[in-house]
């Protein structure tokens, strides 16, 4: 009982006698700290008290396409903990190939009467995907907030990290290194994430003096064996940095490059996307852009729950700053002579 009730407080940021309070009924405690006391509960997976048994919890939905690449268990983990601290209960909605789509998780959500709904990687960043299950809840005024790039029709509150930027400070990082071919590996052409990040090389490029050759992008899987096969076509072109949408993505170039004979980052330097977990353990550490998944993940769920409250919240796109974190993966252009190639 003891260990139940530290973790509990724990996980709302309350004392254990507050949580006492709440398990024994007793007054004495606002009405959004009792529900999330009993959210996290259920998120802890400890019974509610027999008394409190007949009390739903206000679920929310929490849809990502995969928990692969360690960016999606991440962004789960803030959200999940941000929505119990508001005495939400995240019901977890995780996509499998060839199982359970986006559009039946939605389908059973709206049959379990959620409050609301996050999306995180999910298909409304793909404009050539089907979008019938977002109108469904935008025709049930389900709150629903995403998180990262979407089409633009979908009219719903989004938060994003801004890709631009993103890429603006890759870019210039190896330019700064002396790469001269800089190679570009991204997510399907009707990835809008991906459409921003060749819109901001193609600029960066053009800033530095140069063009970005058609060839020198390539368009993969998000996936180790997606970015591996991306990086060994602009390996074949000579390109000595390599600039990639996804940490997953960068370490399949890291392979790539290894499978050549050549080493990183003496030949090839690789820059990933999200600072994931251990991307600072890999060999080399890999050089990354950094999503502030913390803030995005707690605006995400602030927006959720204003909604939720039945204010409205404005439709446009919050745009979070991200940070480019040097690491092992990147150093100077070879010399004239030695590039891969």
């Amino acid at each position: 009982m003891t260990r139940r009730l530290a973790q509990v407080a724990q996980k709302v940021g309350v004392s254990e006698a507050t949580v006492s309070r709440v398990l024994n009924g007793k007054p004495g405690v606002s009405d959004s700290t009792r529900q999330a006391v009993l959210s996290a509960l259920d998120v802890l997976g400890y019974e509610r008290p027999t008394q409190l048994r007949g009390e739903r919890a206000r679920l929310v939905g929490l849809v990502l396409p995969e928990l692969q690449n360690p960016i999606f268990p991440a962004f789960a983990e803030v959200v999940g903990g941000a929505l119990a601290q508001q005495g939400l209960t995240p019901v977890l909605c995780t996509q499998t190939k060839g199982g359970v789509s986006e559009a039946d998780y939605v389908a059973l959500l709206l049959q379990q009467q959620v409050s609301g709904v996050v999306f995180a990687g999910g298909l409304y960043a793909q404009a050539a995907a089907p979008h019938d299950h977002y109108r469904q809840l935008a025709d049930r005024n389900i709150p629903v907030v995403l998180i990262n790039a979407a089409i633009g029709e979908l009219g719903f509150p989004t938060v994003s990290c801004d890709d631009t930027v993103a890429v603006e400070q890759a870019w210039r990082h190896l330019a700064s290194l002396g790469h001269e071919r800089i190679g570009l590996v991204l997510g399907p052409e009707d990835h809008m994430p991906s459409r921003r990040k060749l819109a901001a090389a193609r600029a960066a490029a053009q800033a530095l003096g140069t063009e970005l050759d058609d060839a020198d992008v390539v368009r993969a899987m998000f996936s180790l064996e997606g970015g591996q096969a991306a990086a060994t076509r602009l390996l074949e072109r000579g390109i000595t940095g390599i600039v990639c949408a996804s940490d997953p993505l960068a370490l399949g170039a890291v392979r790539a490059v290894r499978r050549r004979g050549l080493s990183v980052p003496e030949d090839v330097s690789v820059v990933g996307y999200d600072d994931s977990a251990f991307m600072n353990c890999t060999e080399p550490p890999l050089t990354t852009v950094r999503q502030p998944i913390e803030a995005m993940g707690r605006a995400a769920v602030e927006l959720l729950t204003v909604q939720i409250g039945g204010s409205a919240v404005p439709g446009e796109e919050l745009l979070f700053e991200p940070e480019l974190v040097v690491r092992g993966s990147t150093a100077q252009a070879p010399r004239a002579g030695t590039a891969a190639g």
